[in-house]
């Protein structure tokens, strides 16, 4: 008989939620975590929001902001000392890209898909805006979304994890995987010395390792063509009083937000390629400059690079493709290899449908 029913590999936001929702089943689960603790790659280094993805309307991903909307909701009500609404605010001006009616357009839509609604900022309100330039503004829209801290999240539900049983192993790497008799047979790395342990079912949440996770298997696991994609977020001093602010990048058009972080400001983020090893991302000085322009373009006074007191890059995996990464689908993508059905990888996936992804996950194992 194997030592667990599922064995999960990582323990960032969604191999926690697996591990929670097996474990609330009366699984046998454990999680293995190559760093010292949960949430130390992606899932610390996200925008910090849980949300609907207001811009996922103009690729008419209804389904995924539905999805987003219903579990936000559950969240907020779930969590209500880590998760909280804050007043979003969108500036139209003159060179916008998107005018005041396709916005609001936007915004309709998004409250008839769970919102709570939006408001136009009336002029008068204008000037207490955190020094939001005022010259050429046309109009300002102020909805409702919800922003938390993605680190104490995940190690919350880590916590309720293991409130159920489920076992974590950290500076746990794993160094081969084979599928033998039934059982996966895993064999780690770590400080203490070797784990050696098996398992029913295997899940890859290791997110930008996944690849390389799979590639550690035997039989040989195919994957999915993924890209791996940089995003980097900048802190500055002062907090934005009014709530936060999402902003079109005047470079070129991407979606960029200004947010109040832990008393300071947090400005995110960018979608740059990457290739190479996941762990070794850093931040570009090109992302910096970016961050601190777009900033600059809608705020007084002016920040120099001076002036940014933390810097946080993290990976996320979009499927490979010829469009630009701003405009490919985020939809988390749960692959099976036909050859090997007791194995699941989860690629990409948002912060706020963590859940609804672990749900999926168990059933797709029948778990």
């Amino acid at each position: 008989m194997p030592d667990y029913d599922l064995a999960i590999i990582g323990a960032g936001i969604h191999g926690v939620a697996v591990a929670r929702a097996a474990a609330q089943r009366g699984h046998r689960v454990v999680v293995l975590e190559q760093y010292p603790a949960a949430a130390m790659g992606t899932s610390s280094r996200s925008s910090k929001l849980i949300h609907g993805g207001l811009r996922y309307l103009e690729s008419g991903q209804l389904r995924l902001v539905r999805e987003c909307l219903r579990e936000r909701a559950r969240l907020l009500r779930r969590y209500p000392d880590l998760v909280r609404l804050t007043p979003f605010h969108i500036p139209i001006y003159q060179t916008t890209r998107r005018g005041p009616l396709t916005i609001a357009a936007g915004l309709s839509l998004y409250a008839l898909l769970g919102g709570k609604g939006f408001a136009r900022v009336p002029k008068s309100e204008w000037p207490a805006l955190d020094g939001l330039h005022r010259d050429g503004l046309r109009a300002v829209f102020r909805y409702w979304d919800a922003q938390t801290d993605d680190r104490l999240l995940t190690e919350r539900i880590a916590q309720e994890a293991r409130g159920q049983g489920a076992a974590f192993h950290f500076n746990t790497r794993l160094t081969h995987g084979s599928w033998r008799q039934g059982q996966w047979r895993l064999a780690c790395s770590r400080q203490a010395g070797t784990l050696a342990c098996t398992a029913r079912c295997l899940v890859n949440a290791s997110g930008p390792w996944a690849n390389l996770t799979l590639a550690k298997l035997d039989p040989p696991a195919d994957g999915l063509a993924m890209q791996g994609v940089q995003g980097t977020h900048i802190v500055v001093p002062g907090t934005p009083a009014r709530g936060v602010y999402y902003l079109e990048a005047p470079a070129d058009g991407r979606a960029v937000f200004i947010m109040p972080w832990q008393q300071q400001t947090l400005i995110g983020t960018t979608e740059t390629p990457y290739r190479g090893d996941p762990g070794a991302a850093v931040a570009l000085e090109s992302e910096i400059t970016y961050l601190l322009a777009t900033r600059n373009h809608y705020f007084s006074p002016p920040l120099t690079r001076e002036a940014v007191t933390q810097v946080m890059c993290g990976l996320r995996l979009l499927p490979a493709g010829d469009s630009t990464p701003f405009n490919r689908r985020r939809d988390t993508l749960l692959h099976r290899d036909g050859k090997l059905p007791a194995l699941l990888t989860i690629y990409g996936g948002k912060l706020t449908s963590h859940q609804v992804t672990a749900e999926r996950v168990l059933k797709q194992l029948d778990l």
